[in-house]
């Protein structure tokens, strides 16, 4: 399994995701909800609770890494987000193509293909820095730590605002997954499905940094 780590920069701070957040994440959420029809945001404390303990168990598959998101600006939690999907390309591949994940991701042997999502800010950080901030850190995690080939983000196909957030970073759109998964709304969701991968990275870092307005 990968140690746990923290990343930090750009006036945010990622901490491995732990129970003892479930206040911030509650005091986060707090207010006017209606940005949050598409992701399950947490309610209140014991809902954010679950919400860690949840994520924790997806952190123990060895295929999650779930992170708090701190604006350190404020020193508040601000959301939160995670990798996962991760997966590690075996060599030889496994015959036949598809027949289950490669080995389970290790500080050893990183993931070679990830995905971000599982995304959400409380309404006080939704179009300020932090979005940008964390995907600068995370992808560049992905591809200049771990050497991952491709990093993959998807939101439901209704999502407007998410979709446009990730085509401004440089997400590469792929298609819709139809009837892909259950919504938070209890309806079948359609998923849209982006990309960026190793060869696209300096460009969208590059696309980044301006938005952060930080030097390259």
């Amino acid at each position: 399994m990968l140690s746990a780590f923290s990343l930090e920069g750009f006036g945010v701070r990622l901490e491995p995701l732990a129970l003892d957040h479930a206040e911030g994440l509650a005091a986060a959420a707090a207010g006017d909800r209606g940005s949050f029809g598409y992701t399950w945001v947490p309610d209140g404390t014991a809902d954010a609770r679950a919400y860690a303990e949840l994520a924790l168990a997806g952190r123990g598959t060895g295929r999650q890494v779930p992170f708090a998101v701190l604006d350190l600006r404020s020193g508040q939690v601000a959301g939160s987000t995670r990798f996962l999907d991760l997966d590690v390309f075996a060599f030889p591949p496994a015959w036949p193509p598809g027949a289950g994940q490669g080995p389970e991701p290790s500080d050893e042997r990183p993931p070679t293909v990830a995905e971000i999502g599982s995304t959400w800010y409380g309404p006080a950080w939704q179009r300020t820095h932090v979005n940008t901030a964390c995907k600068r850190l995370l992808l560049a995690h992905a591809f200049e730590q771990w050497q991952a080939i491709r990093v993959t983000l998807k939101t439901d196909a209704r999502n407007a605002r998410s979709r446009a957030a990730i085509e401004r970073i440089g997400g590469q759109f792929e298609g819709i997954r139809r009837a892909h998964v259950m919504a938070t709304d209890g309806t079948v969701r359609d998923s849209a499905y982006y990309s960026v991968t190793a060869a696209e990275w300096p460009v969208v870092r590059g696309r980044l940094q301006a938005r952060l307005s930080v030097p390259v």
